[in-house]
């Protein structure tokens, strides 16, 4: 039904499309808005059942499809406002995930917001989930903006509100507005909105929302273009700060790695793992990078960047099709801000090189297993991959008390080794095998051997093991009467298996471990000198766990996270108290009998936090006898000055930096605090990390 002009009609502007967005032309159509009609047309929608496909009268198509996603979406069409966030360690971590989108729009918000005082407006800033970051505008209008969370951590997508400026922006893509009744929740239909979106110059893809709002008198037809032109402006900004981005991570990655060559394939990736520099990228694992106009495979997301930047680390990130290049981390401004990948080019590559590349890459995981960054570890792991690397080093003893993890050393000598994917590696424990099958388990036996053989005969683990890797655990255990013959297979590479004269080749590099003192071993004569020195030649010491210091706090990380992923839970936390026991404990059964703790504390914590009590009795004790051996008594304390709250979290802050040397990680672990909560600190008591 048509309505004579008056207060409740206007004229507006529909929105323009993509393709005349792209040849920047606003081709607007004029529409009727009919107050009374839209409203009618929105009460008779909720009545209805929303799955109708009938468009009501008066209603734009794009607002009454939004409708029906919002009825079908569960929206409260009687809601009065947007879900809002007011953690602040929320909005810290908003801030800082969309650093790049608040510095590129500073410019533009900054010039506006002079300008929109006392207009009744708002331009307001959100990200890729509607979620706004930035608000400026009329002081009043802000004001009562807050009354539907219009301010920085509401959440205007469409699922979470239903149609709005800033939702349906995001939704369709494309500049639009949203004008009073045209709302779906009664509480906002007093205001009106037009939303642009917000595209990254290298990908296109949409990383937020600027958008105009205010009560409904405030609506213009120009908003929409308004908005949009802001929205390019901002763009404008991404890209420059892009390019900027560009050349600095060139510069780095000329000064970084001086032997590239230009025949080489080179890909450069900024923080976010995507291409932004490609040249002559080869073919094979990356010919699907290579689909771009200008840069092949430029904006293409790649891999996600470790935050560490290890080698290591950024290795493991890599993906199965990029795992043939050379990956260097490359930082300025003290952090890690992309990475270079460089394809070697083929006709350099040898096939000996392609295998010790495939050997490097099952080192890297290996040793990554090997959890720990205390100076006794990294010294035994550098001497193990250094023996894995060499071929003339064909045995190994591994020694170190029980359950400081022998066997994963063992493991990373095997993945050095490598020169095929199906090198074995077997491994022994000498203290399972009972006196009477040793020589059988060790070389293999014929058939009829002795009583109790096998018909067919059997293989021994020499055999099993050749052209890879044997692992004989306890090697002290092994008797005295055999011992001559491990040391005659050893020296000649040749294997006769029980009752047989027939010796057979076998290539095997032995990795014998130990939690004895062989040493000691043979000055009693319970093991031969000349076995201990020919399986001695390279030794290492794998240290306990009570020597290794703060590794006790990474390796309750590892287990801790590991565990939790295993379960589908949330990781434990753990207090101060609790951590500072732990740190001062023993460990008589190292690192084993650390996971144990862990998975244990998992089954009976009473809650998602450890503290002192949950611990053992033997560990909890430990730290109390600690604290009254370092005077910690509560007389003691009462004889220490007083200072504020403040003052003492403070000096926490920098005594847990000073012990961890400034790892962050740790430091929030030790503090039992999160890390963005740590970041607010640090900020709010002007701490810099490398203050020591």
């Amino acid at each position: 039904m048509k309505h004579a002009n008056g207060p409740n009609r206007m004229k507006s502007d529909v929105l323009p499309t993509r393709a005349s967005m792209a040849t920047g032309q606003l081709a607007l159509d004029r529409i009727d808005y009919d107050e009374r009609a839209t409203m009618r047309a929105w009460e008779s929608f909720l009545s209805d059942e929303p799955t109708s496909a009938r468009d009501p009268v008066h209603v734009r198509s794009l607002i009454h499809d939004s409708w029906y996603r919002s009825a079908n979406g569960g929206i409260n069409a009687q809601g009065i406002e947007a879900p809002l966030s007011s953690d602040r360690d929320e909005i810290e971590y908003l801030t800082r995930a969309n650093a790049e989108l608040l510095s590129a729009a500073r410019r533009s918000f900054a010039s506006l917001g002079k300008l929109l005082d006392g207009t009744g407006a708002m331009l307001v800033l959100a990200d890729s989930d509607g979620v706004l970051i930035d608000a400026i505008g009329d002081k009043k209008t802000l004001h009562d903006g807050m009354d539907i969370h219009l301010a920085i951590g509401g959440k205007w997508n469409e699922g979470a509100v239903g149609t709005n400026g800033i939702g349906t922006a995001l939704w369709t893509g494309e500049p639009t507005f949203v004008h009073a009744a045209e709302h779906f929740c009664a509480g906002i239909k007093s205001w009106t909105c037009a939303g642009a979106p917000i595209r990254d110059p290298l990908d296109g893809k949409i990383i937020g929302v600027v958008d105009l709002s205010g009560y409904s008198p405030i609506f213009r037809p120009h908003n929409t273009a308004l908005v949009a032109a802001t929205a390019r402006q901002i763009e404008k900004a991404l890209a420059e700060q892009q390019q900027e981005q560009r050349t600095r991570l060139l510069e780095a990655f000329i000064s970084s790695a001086p032997s590239y060559r230009r025949k080489d394939g080179l890909v450069i990736v900024d923080h976010r793992g995507r291409a932004i520099f490609c040249n002559n990228v080869p073919n094979g694992d990356t010919t699907e990078m290579m689909d771009g106009p200008m840069e092949p495979g430029r904006g293409r997301w790649l891999m996600n960047l470790p935050a560490s930047g290890s080698d290591t680390d950024l290795s493991n990130a890599l993906p199965p099709h990029l795992r043939s290049c050379h990956i260097t981390p490359l930082k300025f401004d003290g952090d890690l801000r992309g990475a270079a990948l460089v394809f070697p080019s083929v006709p350099a590559v040898s096939s000996m090189t392609v295998m010790r590349r495939e050997g490097d890459k099952h080192l890297r995981a290996a040793a990554a297993m090997i959890v720990g960054e205390s100076e006794k570890l990294l010294a035994a792991v550098d001497i193990a991959s250094r023996v894995a690397g060499s071929n003339g080093v064909t045995s190994l003893l591994i020694e170190g008390e029980t359950g400081v993890g022998k066997e994963l050393f063992a493991r990373l000598v095997h993945a050095g080794s490598r020169r095929t994917e199906n090198d074995p590696f077997i491994a022994m424990n000498c203290g399972a095998i009972t006196k009477e099958l040793f020589g059988s388990e060790l070389f293999g036996h014929v058939s009829g051997a002795f009583t109790g053989a096998s018909r067919d005969g059997k293989p021994g683990i020499f055999e099993l093991a050749n052209g890879g890797v044997l692992s004989l655990d306890e090697i002290g255990e092994l008797p005295l009467e055999i011992q001559p013959f491990l040391l005659r297979v050893l020296e000649e590479r040749v294997v006769h298996r029980i009752g047989d004269s027939r010796g057979r080749p076998v290539d095997v590099r032995l990795v014998a471990s130990t939690n004895r003192d062989l040493k000691q071993e043979v000055a009693v004569g319970r093991f031969r000198s000349d076995l201990y020195y020919r399986i001695g030649a390279v030794s290492i010491h794998v240290p306990a766990l009570r020597e290794r210091g703060d590794d006790v706090l990474l390796l309750i990380e590892h287990f801790n996270r590991q565990i939790a992923k295993l379960a589908g839970n949330d990781p434990l936390e753990f207090s101060n108290e609790a951590l500072d026991a732990l740190l001062a404990y023993r460990w008589p059964g190292n690192v084993r009998e650390l996971k144990n703790l862990v998975e244990r504390l998992y089954i009976l914590a009473r809650g998602g936090t450890i503290e002192l009590q949950d611990l053992p009795g033997e560990i909890s004790a430990g730290d109390r006898g600690s604290m009254a051996m370092h005077g910690d008594h509560p007389a003691a304390m009462l004889e220490a000055p007083v200072c504020t709250f403040e003052d003492a979290e403070r000096q926490a802050i920098k005594n847990a930096l000073a012990a961890e040397s400034g790892n962050l990680s740790k430091v929030a672990l030790r503090l039992g605090i999160s890390r963005p909560t740590l970041y607010r600190k640090l900020g709010q008591y002007g701490i810099r990390r490398g203050f020591l």
